[in-house]
């Protein structure tokens, strides 16, 4: 299809929470008493979303360092103070486990949790499971995928949620803030057309990543994600998972095996060599590190849709 998906808003959750970064910072120092809105956020798809919407009204500081795994942070006793003087917490409830008890315990006014701004799905490994691989903690809860910021149109969602939450919180700035959410989303819709074009037609729909995070993504542009190790990227494939990508890499035409920037490639690079494939960076985007190809969301993202195009031989 050429026509663009419009974004339809979703409902929002009666009591949002709030929350908006800008100048992003690691310093908890800079966290709180700045004189603007200040927003702590949990990684770095959260801190993006209030820079973009907090412009110059808002402090983003972000908990997860750059180039660290999100997956695994721990809140340090200077952390919690971080978070109790902010003005406002961003974060997705089921990702980070120590996140959500850290600000479940916080007397924080503002608590957005942007998983109550879009709906969550269940997309589990991509369609198997498999003996002897255990599920990430961020599934858990309701077998819920929390990676939905790889989604441009549930990405405009939350957007459009946190916009709203930021105009409760702070509405001193509200009309800004509304100016800004609005152009966040037309870029999203704009970037989310790039990938419905550029993956129209392409000789395969199958491809292979190092863990499940892209559920969402293929889901919204018709193509099926075969992750080696599930949902945690650290865990290790079974050897009947390594032989059954083999076979499904020959019967679908996979040439490609991708990895990412903040795990090691040593799984996808030895399945890629046995099974005679090519290997490439495909970002989750949980966080921005010299070794992503790009210096933000959208750059980033552009590059993901280059990486499939090449592998997926898009026409």
């Amino acid at each position: 299809m050429n026509v663009r998906r419009r974004l339809i808003p979703t409902a929002l959750a009666s009591a949002l929470g709030l929350g908006a970064l800008t100048a992003c910072s690691s310093d908890s120092a800079a966290s709180g008493n700045t004189g603007k809105f200040d927003v702590v956020a949990s990684f770095y798809p959260m801190a993006f979303l209030a820079e973009q919407i907090g412009g110059d009204h808002a402090n983003v500081t972000s908990l997860t360092e750059p180039g660290q795994e999100p997956h695994d942070l721990e809140i340090s006793t200077k952390q919690r103070a971080q978070l109790e003087e902010a003005d406002a917490a961003l974060y997705l409830k089921g990702l980070q486990p120590a996140v959500d008890e850290a600000v479940g315990q916080t007397g924080i006014k503002t608590k957005i949790d942007a998983a109550t701004l879009t709906h969550l799905e269940d997309h589990g490994t991509g369609g198997h499971t498999h003996e002897g691989e255990e599920g990430h903690a961020e599934e858990e809860e309701h077998g819920r995928d929390p990676h939905v910021w790889l989604d441009p149109v549930k990405y405009a969602e939350i957007a459009q949620g946190v916009g709203k939450a930021f105009e409760k919180a702070d509405p001193d700035h509200a009309a800004d803030y509304k100016k800004n959410t609005e152009a966040l989303v037309k870029k999203l819709n704009g970037l989310n057309g790039d990938f419905e074009n550029g993956l129209k037609t392409t000789k395969t729909k199958v491809f292979f990543t190092n863990h499940a995070a892209f559920g969402y993504l293929a889901e919204r542009y018709g193509l099926t994600q075969e992750a080696i190790s599930g949902i945690d990227p650290e865990s290790e494939p079974s050897g009947a998972r390594v032989r059954e990508l083999q076979q499904e890499a020959k019967a679908d035409g996979v040439t490609t095996v991708f990895y990412e920037t903040l795990v090691s490639d040593k799984t996808a690079k030895t399945l890629a060599r046995d099974a005679n494939l090519k290997t490439d960076v495909l970002d989750p985007l949980e966080g921005i590190t010299d070794k992503s190809r790009g210096d933000d969301y959208f750059q980033v993202m552009e590059s993901n849709l280059k990486a499939l195009q090449t592998a997926l031989g898009a026409k």
